[in-house]
């Protein structure tokens, strides 16, 4: 399974990498999630600079996208030549966003009337973008999810694998990162918020 993490200029270094780690846990059953960037190098909202791994295009051959968020994402929901460079399918690919890149994720045509998450400092610019905001962490409709708040890229990479790997492998990677001696509530907490979308769409 390829995970293309885009991650534009200004980002959000917990949206991109928090998920992205998460995912490559899974590098023994051949999944990777790649840093995919518009430009050679990206710097963080932070200051923190970054070389890609992948180009924006890469995005369009993987199995999987994860769109985070950043400072500028208004500015690149605007810029119809970059958003031009993401050709998407949620019917072939896991589709997820997170914050400020669900506002992406609507430009794009892939939000549609349904619910959506996205965090409380983007929420205005969402919902300006025609989006329903529901206040929870985590929803996921089909191949397309979406999530609010930094640390719900916890939901977003437990949904992902689950999706592709089955619960047990969502499990094990969570388990892993989770604070010690609090890894089985932790993991508890994750399937709360994601199973009922996977039972919905086992159904």
């Amino acid at each position: 399974m390829q995970v293309a993490v885009l991650t534009f200029d200004g980002f959000n270094e917990l949206d991109s990498f928090v998920a992205a780690a998460i995912i490559n846990r899974l590098r023994p059953m051949g999944w990777t999630a790649q840093i995919c960037t518009p430009s050679d190098y990206v710097t963080s909202m932070n200051g923190v600079v970054v070389a890609r791994q992948q180009p924006l295009e890469f995005a369009g051959q993987a199995d999987a996208v994860i769109i985070g968020s950043g400072i500028n994402t208004r500015a690149i929901a605007d810029d119809a030549a970059l958003l031009a460079r993401l050709q998407l399918d949620p019917a072939q690919q896991l589709i997820a966003a997170q914050c400020s890149g669900t506002l992406l994720l609507a430009r794009l045509g892939l939000v549609g009337s349904l619910p959506a998450c996205t965090d409380l400092t983007s929420k205005p610019w969402v919902v300006a973008a025609g989006v329903d905001v529901i206040d929870a962490p985590f929803v996921a409709h089909g191949n397309v999810a979406t999530a609010g708040g930094c640390m719900a890229s916890v939901y977003l990479a437990a949904w992902m694998i689950a999706r592709g790997a089955g619960w047990d492998a969502a499990a094990s990677a969570l388990h892993y990162v989770a604070p010690v001696g609090e890894k089985e509530a932790y993991v508890a907490r994750a399937r709360a918020v994601v199973t009922s979308f996977l039972l919905a769409e086992a159904a």
